[in-house]
């Protein structure tokens, strides 16, 4: 039977070629057809007309609106019996009219008769023709039905019930129906309707649909025959209770108004059924009829739903209360399995609830307390299905609370805490499980939309509130996260949305977890492809049909009729399944909604940053999707603002900076959804600022939207409004269309907002664009970069306090990774350095210990404008300056010693680094002067704390904290870099070759070592001697002896060059010395006599020490060690006292005596020779003898063979009395020579000296390889490997000349040289010595 009624329920197909005669039943009466056959008969000319007529009619299309049908006026001259038929006949009437009349009737018959058909095309195609027909002409449908069923009393309930189906589309075809009609079906229906057939419940409700149908259009009439049926007594048989069903839930039915009235009369009825209660076998067929188990889950049967409310209804009229509590703990103790079932029960206790609540309530209670109720709660075992009855009961309970607030309308309030507690008991200690979840929604729900309602809603508090809430946000964190498959997040943030409205208002606390849970609910969801695919996977698991309750109850050879089997196929996948798309779409909405109920409910800029500041999380999100949808509820609540004005136009918006920052980078997003949203929110918010500034200034000079439409480069306008004026007034709102904003670039539209923003609302974007800074999203990174460089550009000058920003730019800066980004983060800086760099220098300051990489590219960044640089140099000066001072001794109040201290030394530190930075390359140069004095008084300043060094790694604190050459060793560093970096590295050789770096590692030794750096200025002609000496006058006058110690220290040493009296007269001088004599410090006192003893004062003294040179020099021959050592350094020193006079024609005596004990076996002296030997070299610079130039060529392989010996003093010497040599003999790469000496210790430094002696003349190059050879014999070991190894270079480069230099003894001397070297502990000479044996043996067996 189901392929009949799915052919039923089929659209249009095509005539079945055999239609008539096949499939046809034999009529029990042929009347009618008789009488149409004669009629036919007399009237044969007409066939062929009515048969196109018939034809016409049959084909007929159903009309779309029934006021647009144009029926036929079919006459009615047709009546019910046969008599009056045939006198109809005999009646004036045109015969055409008569013809088709007969004609359609016989069709119409036909068609009847083959409604008993079997074939499923064959009915298809007949039921859509009968439809067809009873839209033209309805009132001969019905005659023609109403005969056939009066002449075909036995025909089948198979094809009865198609009739009645067919009859049911019929009646509600037509725009009205007569009350003969109304009567005659109306009867037919209720004989039907009780009928036990093989159709069983499927044919009932064919017949009850007909009474349906027949409401329509007399709904009254139907209503008092049932109310006779329910009201005799008997239990009603279950076709009435389908039909009343029907009628309570289809509102299609009624007219407007006529449903008022029908609940009118069915509240009466359930006063007049109040007796029935106390009726034990009409109360047990109740009972019985309620509990029936349904056919299928999904849909409740119409009467069985119909039953729950009349029950209901009766209860509500009851009057007695015991009956009632009787009765409602009745219908709890039965089967609360099935998810209708706990809604009818709960449906029927709230209808009672509506005059009896205290007793529903008190039943309720006494429920919650049972057993059964009790092992639910505590998770009990259930071990057989009768047990599953009660899991669920407390679904039930939470259902009835939620109908009960329903129906209970005003008298609710006050019982609302008491509901709300009960439900949070439930949800507490309920087994969870989507049907709890479910329940409790529907139950809250309910009883929200019920306060609501309610206008005294507002003057209540309600105390449970805040638990309800909790609950709610338990039940939104236990939804999954990767799954959409109901409504459950956007029913909650519903409920959560109307109880923010009920008193007392949300703390903050609760205000706030709210919002991250419910926007974290939301946004984290996956993206709504992936969305999809598990939300189907989930729903839609293989070989899974879902079927109406109709469908599957009707399991037998006959069908529930088609349109009602189509409706429920329709109905349910459409509940199960939703697209994801729209689902997520609604709880973005209601997510929406919640925003903008928190607003409505405190309009305050404040609360707006609440909320915002909540989103902020989401918009900073790495994840497209979860960044799209937040930037979509941020500017969702924006435009709500904006179109709607809530917030108050004077109140200050604090902190909305920081959204102009956010939605700015996002302006910049890859996804150009979020592009576009971004852009509408940066709109939307221009719309706001606009409005609050012309409010609170209405003086103020607002851009004009036509004038910031021509902001656009390319004409397109940023925005436009409906009303062209330049000051928007309260009622005016401005229109931001997207086209427009869109063809604005970004950075255009934000630098537009910016002119309406405070200084604090600049200041929070652009802590906003450093905090962006600190993203791992590349975009962010770039795009606040760029915000913050566009704001710096903008309104950089007037900034107040820039501190802050430059110290979060350094944290920030270490995370950077995009090459673009950070260099626009430190073109900022640059452009901050022009109004703020005071500020800058002292916050850099700070991270400057130690100095990283990055905050020496942030140094770099603050220099890169040169007056800019020349005033951070200045500032660091002076900031290397501030030593600690007594507590109050700066402005009166105490202040801690170590800040400043530590700024000093940052300072210092950073002076030092900066030196390498191109950008101070110049700066640096240019304040050499004041750099030189202030690095010297720094390192005497460090010395006077005697700072300990930090405690290496096993080692003792206090055995750091001792003498150390690295206590100092930052400025030290800093002063060796100045003289390396400026192009002083003459001065930087004298000092490292003589290892004089140590001297400014001690206390004591300090003055030495300003005095030898002072002299090496001197002696190598430095060109900033003047300008140094232009600020010795001031450091003596300084106020700190340190200062004083320094500059009386270089001056005495400057006496001896001859630029100082370019700038120091000689009698400047002599009053600057002699003021010092009064100096407080006894050493600055002591080293002004020794200036004032100068010889540029005393010129007569020239000739006295030279005269006392020769004695001198004699007493280089005495035996003692000791003596001779102190006869070389007074010789020294007076050729240091005679300064640029020199010792004239001595000299060269000197020199050859200091050279002859180059090779003494005495450390001391060897080291004290070529010291004086090496000074000698350096004063008389310029002024060469002939005789000591030859002096010079002799010692240099003595010298440069004593680079490797024992005595580390010798080395030391021998270094600075060879460079000294080469400078003096103008040898170029002296530079390198230089390096190699100091540092270089490998094979090519050693070839690289070879090649200063030996590769300038032939002259030079016998003398020096005559004296290697000879220095073969030396007893000093280390003087025999230094000559081996500078042979073997020679041998290597000059093999011809070597040959022809040695003889047979030399030769062999080599060969047991190099012998004996292959077993040096050094692996290189080893390898040199093996490679120069095997070449020598090859050169040695060459011929002469």
């Amino acid at each position: 039977m189901r392929t009949e009624l799915e052919a039923g329920a089929c659209g249009f197909s095509k005539p079945h070629p055999n239609m008539d005669g096949q499939h046809s039943e034999k009529p029990h009466s042929h009347s009618t057809a008789d009488r149409t056959s004669s009629t036919m008969s007399q009237n044969s000319r007409f066939s062929s007309h009515v048969s196109r007529s018939t034809k016409d009619l049959s084909c007929m299309k159903v009309p779309h609106d029934p006021a647009h049908r144009d029926r036929q006026a079919h006459p009615t001259t047709i009546l019910l019996c046969k008599s009056q038929s045939s006198q109809a006949a005999l009646m004036p009437k045109e015969h055409k009219m008569f013809m088709e009349e007969a004609y359609n009737t016989a069709i119409c018959f036909k068609m009847l008769r083959d409604l008993n058909s079997s074939d499923p095309l064959h009915l298809k195609y007949i039921i859509k023709k009968i439809k067809n027909m009873a839209y033209g002409a309805p009132n001969l449908v019905l005659e023609t039905i109403h005969d056939y069923f009066v002449d075909n009393p036995e025909i089948s309930s198979r094809h009865r019930f198609r009739l009645f189906h067919v009859l049911e589309a019929v009646i509600e075809a037509s725009d009205s129906l007569e009350e003969a009609w109304e009567k005659s079906f109306m009867q037919l229906a209720l004989e039907n309707m009780t009928k036990s057939t093989e159709l069983e419940e499927v044919y009932q409700d064919a017949a009850s649909n007909v009474l349906l149908a027949i409401c329509r259009h007399s709904w009254r009439a139907v209503a008092q025959h049932l109310e006779t049926e329910v009201l005799t007594g008997v239990f009603p048989h279950r076709s009435l209770l389908y039909v009343m069903g029907i009628l309570t839930s289809n509102e299609a039915i009624f007219n407007q108004g006529e449903k008022a009235c029908w609940e009118e009369q069915l509240a009466q009825m359930a006063v007049k059924s109040v007796q029935f209660l106390n009726t034990d076998v009409w109360s047990k067929e109740l009972l019985l009829a309620l509990t029936k188990p349904d056919q299928t889950h999904q849909e409740q049967p119409p009467e069985k739903a119909f039953l729950f409310i009349y029950y209901g209804l009766i209860l509500q009229a009851e009057d007695n209360s015991t009956t009632v509590r009787t009765h409602v703990r009745t219908l709890l103790d039965t089967s609360h399995q099935w998810p209708k079932q706990r809604e009818g029960i709960a449906l029927t206790i709230g209808l009672a609830a509506v005059r009896h609540l205290d007793h529903v309530w008190a039943v309720l209670e006494q429920f919650g307390r049972s057993m059964p109720i009790k092992w639910s709660l505590h998770s009990f075992c259930l071990k057989n299905s009768e047990d599953l009855q009660w899991k669920w009961a407390n679904s039930t309970i939470l259902l009835a609370y939620g109908q009960m607030a329903v129906r209970a309308k005003a008298h609710i309030l006050p019982w609302v805490d008491s509901i709300l507690s009960r439900m949070v008991f439930y949800f507490h200690y309920s087994t969870w499980d989507k049907t709890l979840k479910q329940s409790f929604l529907t139950a809250v729900l309910m009883l929200v939309e019920a306060i609501s309602r309610n206008e005294g809603a507002h003057s209540y508090e309600f105390s449970q509130i805040s638990e309800l809430l909790e609950c709610l946000m338990v039940l939104v964190e236990k939804e999954p996260q990767d799954t959409l498959c109901t409504s459950t997040r956007q029913q909650t943030i519903h409920i959560v949305s109307s109880l923010c409205k009920l008193r007392p208002p949300l703390d903050l606390e609760r205000k706030s977890r709210i919002l991250s849970v419910c926007l974290h609910s939301v946004l984290a969801l996956p993206q709504l492809d992936v969305l999809e695919k598990h939300t189907c996977l989930f729903l839609e698991p293989p070989n899974i049909q879902v079927r109406s309750w109709r469908m599957t109850r009707a399991r037998r050879p006959c069908d529930r009729p088609w349109h009602s089997v189509a409706a429920g196929a329709r109905r349910l996948p459409d509940l199960l399944h939703i697209p994801a798309q729209t689902l997520y779409n609604k709880t973005s909405e209601a997510l929406d909604q919640m925003l903008q109920s928190f607003i409505i409910q405190n309009p305050t800029a404040d609360e707006l940053h609440f909320l915002l500041s909540h989103l902020y999380l989401w918009l900073a999100s790495e994840k497209a999707h979860e960044r799209q949808r937040a930037v979509h509820s941020c500017v969702a609540l924006l435009r709500f603002l904006s179109h709607h004005p809530y917030l108050d136009p004077k109140e200050d918006f604090r902190r909305i900076g920081q959204l102009v920052g956010m939605l700015g980078i996002l302006c910049q997003d890859p996804d150009r959804a979020t592009q576009h949203s971004s852009l509408e929110g940066v709109g939307h918010l221009y719309q706001l600022l606009i409005r609050q500034r012309v409010r609170e200034t209405p003086k103020m000079e607002v851009q004009a939207p036509e004038q910031l439409s021509q902001a656009n480069v390319d004409g397109a306008p940023v925005w436009s409004s409906g009303d062209q004026k330049t000051a928007p007034t309260t009622s005016q709102e401005m229109a931001f269309p997207k086209d427009g904003i869109l063809q604005l670039g970004s950075s255009q539209v934000i630098k537009e907002v910016m002119k309406h923003l405070t200084m604090v609302e600049l200041t929070d974007l652009i802590w906003t664009a450093i905090d962006g800074l600190g993203s791992t999203s590349p975009f962010r990174i770039q795009a606040a970069a760029d915000m913050l460089l566009t704001t710096i550009k903008e309104h950089g000058s007037s900034l107040e306090t820039v501190a802050n920003l430059g110290r979060a730019i350094h944290l920030q800066l270490c995370s950077v990774r995009i090459p673009q980004a950070k260099e626009n983060a430190l073109h900022a800086i640059t452009l901050l350095a022009r109004n703020h760099t005071q500020e800058l220098v002292a916050t850099f300051l700070d991270f400057s210990i130690p100095l990283d990489s990055h905050a020496f590219r942030l140094w770099r960044a603050l220099g890169a404008e040169q007056p800019v640089s020349r005033l951070v140099l200045a500032m660091l000066l002076a900031w290397m300056r501030e030593r600690p001072l007594p507590a109050g001794a700066r402005d009166g109040s105490p202040q801690p010693k170590d800040k400043p201290r530590l700024r000093s030394l940052a300072a210092m530190n950073t002076l030092h680094e900066l030196q390498f930075a191109r950008e101070f390359k110049k700066a640096v140069r240019e304040a050499y002067p004041e750099l030189l004095l202030a690095l010297l008084t720094q390192m005497h300043y460090t010395l006077e704390l005697n700072l300990p060094e930090e405690p290496q790694p096993g080692r003792k604190a206090p055995e750091a904290a001792t003498s150390s050459p690295q206590r100092c060793s930052t400025s030290l560093e800093a002063l060796k870099s100045l003289l390396s970096t400026t192009g002083h590295w003459q001065d930087f050789a004298h000092l490292e070759l003589q290892g004089a770096w140590e001297l400014f590692t001690t206390i004591h030794t300090y003055p030495q070592g300003v005095g030898l750096l002072a002299r090496a200025m001197v002696q190598n002609h430095c060109k900033q001697i003047k300008a140094v000496t232009s600020l010795l006058l001031a450091g003596l006058q300084s106020k700190e002896e340190r200062e004083r110690k320094a500059a009386i220290l270089i001056l005495t040493e400057f006496l001896y060059s001859p630029a100082l009296l370019e700038v120091l007269p000689r009698q400047a001088a002599l009053t600057a010395l002699a003021r010092s004599l009064r100096d407080p410090s006894p050493e600055v006192r002591v080293l002004s006599l020794q200036g004032l003893g100068n010889i540029l004062f005393h010129p007569e003294k020239g000739s006295l020490l030279r005269g006392q040179l020769p004695p001198f020099l004699d007493g280089f021959f005495q035996n003692s060690e000791q003596v001779v050592v102190q006869v070389m350094g007074t010789v020294l020193d007076m050729l240091h006292r005679l300064g640029a006079h020199g010792a004239g024609a001595q000299s060269l005596r000197v020199a050859i005596n200091a050279r002859s004990f180059f090779d003494d076996e005495r450390d001391g002296i060897r080291a004290a020779a070529m010291a004086l030997f090496g000074d000698l070299v350096a004063a008389m610079a310029g002024r060469e003898l002939s005789g000591l130039r030859t002096q010079v060529h002799q010692s240099m392989v003595p010298l440069l063979l004593h680079l490797k010996d024992r005595c580390p003093a010798v080395v030391t010497q021998a270094k600075f009395a060879l460079y000294r040599c080469a400078v003096l003999l103008r040898r170029p790469l002296r530079h390198t020579l230089f390096c190699a000496l100091a540092w270089e210790t490998g094979l090519s430094a050693r070839h690289f000296l070879w090649t200063c002696l030996m590769a300038h003349s032939q002259e030079e190059f016998g003398i020096h390889l005559a004296q290697a050879l000879g220095s073969l014999r030396s007893r000093h070991q280390h003087v025999r490997t230094w000559a081996a190894l500078f042979i073997g270079h020679t041998l290597c480069y000059q093999p011809q000349a070597v040959s022809q230099m040695v003889n047979s003894v030399d030769t062999n001397l080599l060969f047991s040289t190099f012998e004996d070297l292959k077993k040096d502990p050094e692996p290189g000479i080893r390898e040199f010595a093996t490679r120069q044996f095997s070449f020598l043996q090859k050169v040695a067996a060459r011929p002469q």
